[in-house]
């Protein structure tokens, strides 16, 4: 059995992909690599079975019909033989010291017989021609050094939540959640992170600077103008996170676990009303208030909350093409300070 198991999902990734999985190859025999084929269109299924071929018994390459995004995720974790599963996008990569520091510390839990259920670590906003590159880290909220539970964190401020980017999970523990994420829908990687939440019980933090995500391309599924070409499927996806959210409440006996829970839905559902304000069009508007009436239909406290007496809930719901525009500004200036998208 590996130690950890990297998805890779590649679609059309001949550009970027082998970066990835270069930096990934330095965690070798601890480590499977799984890259896989989403049905692409160029070169890409030629360069994963190279690449298996060069690397046999780390590197594997699978080939499916297309499936998006959350396809391919499952797709690794259905042939993931690992302890642990990460994904990693193709056109992303981790940093050599972080990741000699996580195997490290995932050797020694198996050792001590003591795994996580999830392992946290620091990821970095590498948007291409930034002076500034945004470091996401946790260290004020989360204990470092120690396993630790729900008990012990403190709610997550709006500007701070949790990407794929910043976790492993123990693989047991995304099978037991039921982890399935939607086909050909993007976004889904706040699926990924948010309906296992409520199965963790321990947790462990590394203070490292592990993974690069990378924001430049303008064909990038956080690119704005293809965000708001996709607003469909990130209400999709918003709507599954307010249903896993009533589904999970009899295992979220944590206040903490419930408020960070409910902050991460609130951060999405701003996005998603800030996409269709920026977009602008009837149709938009129109599904933005769709969005919000299902939440008050799953959760009419949860919705009371988000939308009154949250300073994101209020921001979004400025009334008038006079609150839309201030909602804009605010987003912008966001944006601007912490270099996201």
């Amino acid at each position: 059995m590996k130690l950890l198991s990297i998805a890779v999902p590649c679609y059309n990734s001949q550009d970027y992909m082998e970066h990835c999985v270069e930096s990934l190859l330095p965690g070798g025999e601890d480590v499977e690599i799984l890259i896989v084929d989403d049905g692409s269109k160029d070169q890409t299924g030629v360069i994963a079975d190279r690449l298996a071929s060069a690397h046999p018994g780390i590197v594997r390459a699978i080939h499916q019909e297309n499936a998006g995004h959350g396809g391919a995720v499952n797709t690794g974790l259905k042939y993931a033989t690992g302890l642990f599963f990460k994904v990693v996008d193709s056109d992303d990569w981790v940093g050599l010291e972080a990741y000699e520091k996580i195997l490290a510390f995932l050797r020694d839990a198996v050792a001590g017989g003591r795994l996580p259920d999830l392992l946290l670590s620091n990821y970095i906003y590498d948007k291409q021609g930034a002076s500034h590159k945004l470091v996401m880290q946790y260290r004020k909220y989360f204990p470092t050094g120690t396993y630790f539970t729900w008990d012990d964190v403190k709610p997550l401020p709006p500007t701070t939540y949790i990407l794929m980017h910043s976790v492993i999970y123990r693989t047991e523990i995304l099978r037991a959640s039921g982890l399935s994420l939607p086909t050909k829908t993007f976004y889904v990687d706040n699926l990924f992170v948010f309906q296992p939440m409520p199965y963790v019980r321990t947790i462990y933090y590394l203070d490292v600077d592990f993974y690069h995500y990378f924001i430049g391309r303008e064909d990038q599924s956080v690119n704005e103008s293809v965000m708001i070409s996709r607003l469909d499927q990130q209400y999709r996806v918003n709507r599954l996170m307010i249903d896993i959210l009533k589904q999970s409440a009899p295992l979220m006996k944590n206040r903490t676990l419930c408020k960070n829970m409910c902050s991460y839905l609130n951060i999405i559902m701003t996005i998603s009303s800030i996409m269709a304000i920026k977009s602008g069009t009837e149709e938009h508007l129109k599904w933005k208030e769709e969005l919000w009436k299902y939440l008050e239909a799953s959760n009419p406290s949860l919705y009371q909350k988000l939308r009154y007496r949250t300073i994101l809930g209020l921001g979004m719901n400025l009334p008038g093409k006079t609150g839309r525009k201030i909602s804009v500004i605010a987003y912008n200036i966001t944006q601007k300070i912490y270099g996201f998208n």
